[in-house]
């Protein structure tokens, strides 16, 4: 469904919570994402976030709170490409991913800080389905997650798109 988040800012900005600018860019091959809210607390080890996409992701948006970390990547070309073969619509990663060319390539949502080429450890660090925050947003399992190229914003329900 089309919708832009300036359109849902001017419809709904009282019962929104909207990401500082700047702060997170594209690398996915879908600009335009969103869907229900799962997390994962994600500290230098993708282990966790693996896992989750490993799952259906029936439409959900995969949150990774990676703590800003600039010394590894949580999310790179083989990850991508089992979000989209389980039905994720996106993921949102705070910390960098790899395999940024190839994740362009992808019906996928992908934002994140940066770039970096280093894969993360695999130890088994994280934890699945608690509330994280970053870029001014508190991201809760169940609340409703919509990105583009303008921004993104977080709803507790379902938002009516524009028809």
């Amino acid at each position: 469904m089309p919708f832009k988040t300036a359109d849902l800012c001017d419809d709904h900005s009282d019962h929104l919570q909207i990401a500082e600018p700047g702060r997170l860019r594209h690398f996915g091959g879908k600009p335009r994402f969103f869907g229900p809210i799962a997390t994962v607390q994600a500290p230098e080890d993708n282990s966790h976030v693996r896992r989750r996409l490993e799952e259906p992701g029936d439409g959900r948006v995969l949150v990774v709170d990676g703590g800003a970390s600039r010394r590894c990547a949580l999310l790179g070309d083989v990850l991508g490409d089992l979000a989209v073969k389980n039905g994720w619509a996106g993921l949102v990663i705070n910390g960098h991913v790899r395999d940024s060319v190839d994740l362009a390539t992808l019906d996928l949502g992908v934002l994140a800080l940066g770039t970096y080429p280093v894969k993360s450890v695999k130890r088994g660090f994280g934890q699945n389905d608690i509330p994280v925050a970053f870029a001014g947003v508190l991201f809760e399992v169940g609340h409703v997650l919509y990105a583009d190229e303008d921004g993104l914003i977080v709803s507790e329900t379902t938002l009516e798109l524009p028809a």
